[in-house]
């Protein structure tokens, strides 16, 4: 019966989502700087109301944008009147979203609702309401080890859930985690359960876990941005931002990456509530990014702090908002190059990693450069799976291979934070 109400929630949820029949994703390249500018300037074109999947940062690094069927033969005559190159990354964005939505409709049919996190389908994406289940599981299977703390609420009501990993005692110092602080990114919630399950299924076996867990608290937030991730579901698949409405705009939501009190409102941030990065009236204006503020706060003693993104292949630390080197820059970059090294060595997936300002482009706001500055020395941003070829829309069957090589990459981050403690 659990999975016929799951399967008939899912149909209605679809009859009321937004199409993009006929829309493309244009993978365009610059062969300068002049060029760059040029692509530069299709932001700026509200009309076409393109949506940048990877925005425009160097010449280096292509630049992969949302093309709506209206827009198409416009952007394509901009693109060749002025000679820039580009190629179409995916053809047909309905039917990838089609192919998704089938696959998750099946894998409710089959389902009775699982029973234990054992039975839980790793392997698949879920539902809200199946991930916040599947975390009260965890709790009710694991009660000497795993515990919910609430932080507080979305602008919706929805609790922000995190998962506290412990093996006893007060004061302890911390680790946190976070996916899904961009809704759209469902690659990075699914590897959160992966972890949750992980962190229970072998932390007595694994020393360096064990070791870990001995004298320090992991703490793990799924659904960082939840009224967004639930919009993805039954609304707008391509939805990034959180959902409180913009007083003055018909546009909603802000972007929660853009929303942290660390440069504020400067470059990399837009100030218009319709744009995908618009940064909110004032810092930490989002319930969703404020909670997590007062959490860091009230705890004091979190070491380190890895917020989870897709998609570029990417692993980042301070600074985004500022040239300014981060005062630890040697060994951030040191351990980022190990940790990189970690994930490759299982599937061979290979990540570039640096400064988010000389990675991937400036942008001010973001999460961990407050948290960097207010002294969690080991924040990073891990950018998943894949370069492109799907974008947001990572297949189901990759989750799993992402899961595991990004948790050996956790690893290296959380036992060096571990180690330069203790």
């Amino acid at each position: 019966m659990r999975g016929l109400l799951a399967f008939a929630a899912l149909f209605v949820a679809v009859l009321g989502k937004e199409t993009f029949e006929g829309h493309q994703v244009f993978r365009i390249t610059a062969k300068d700087v002049a060029e760059l500018a040029l692509i530069k300037d299709l932001e700026d074109m509200i009309h076409f109301e393109l949506d940048f999947w990877r925005g425009v940062t160097d010449v280096a690094s292509p630049v992969d944008v949302r093309v709506p069927f209206h827009s198409l033969q416009s952007v394509k005559m901009y693109l060749e009147t002025k000679d820039i190159e580009y190629s179409i990354m995916i053809k047909d964005l309905q039917a990838l979203l089609d192919a998704e939505q089938e696959e998750m409709e099946s894998a409710a049919r089959a389902a009775a609702g699982p029973r234990s996190t054992d039975s839980f389908d790793y392997s698949k994406y879920h539902t809200i309401n199946e991930i916040y289940n599947f975390q009260d599981m965890l709790v009710r299977e694991n009660p000497n080890l795993v515990s919910k703390i609430v932080i507080g609420q979305s602008y919706e009501g929805r609790p922000l859930s995190v998962l506290k990993f412990s093996t006893g005692g007060s004061n302890r110092p911390g680790l946190w985690i976070d996916t899904g602080i961009h809704s759209r990114e469902w690659v990075t919630q699914a590897s959160g359960t992966w972890f949750a399950k992980k962190i229970v299924t072998t932390y007595r076996s694994d020393r360096t876990l064990k070791a870990i867990l001995n004298k320090m608290d992991i703490f793990l937030l799924i659904m960082t941005n939840p009224d967004g991730f639930a919009f993805t579901q039954t609304s707008n698949r391509m939805w990034r931002k959180t959902r409180k409405p913009n007083p003055g705009s018909s546009c909603v939501g802000v972007d929660p990456n853009r929303n942290w009190d660390a440069g504020f409102g400067g470059p990399g941030a837009s100030n218009n509530p319709c744009s995908e990065t618009y940064r909110g009236p004032r810092a930490n204006s989002e319930s969703e990014v404020k909670s997590i503020v007062d959490f860091v706060r009230s705890h004091g003693n979190l070491k380190s702090f890895v917020s989870i993104h897709s998609y570029s292949q990417m692993l980042l630390y301070p600074y985004g908002y500022t040239r300014t080197p981060a005062r630890d820059k040697v060994e951030l970059h040191r351990l980022a190059r190990k940790a990189i090294t970690d994930l490759a060595s299982l599937h061979g997936t290979r990540y570039r990693y640096g400064s988010i300002i000389k990675t991937i482009y400036q942008a001010s706001g973001g999460t961990i450069d407050w948290t960097y500055n207010q002294g969690i020395k080991y924040s990073y941003t891990f950018e998943l799976r894949d370069t492109g070829r799907h974008g947001f829309l990572l297949p189901a069957n990759q989750i799993i291979p992402t899961a595991q090589e990004t948790w050996l990459g956790l690893m290296a981050i959380m036992n060096h934070a571990y180690k330069n403690y203790y």
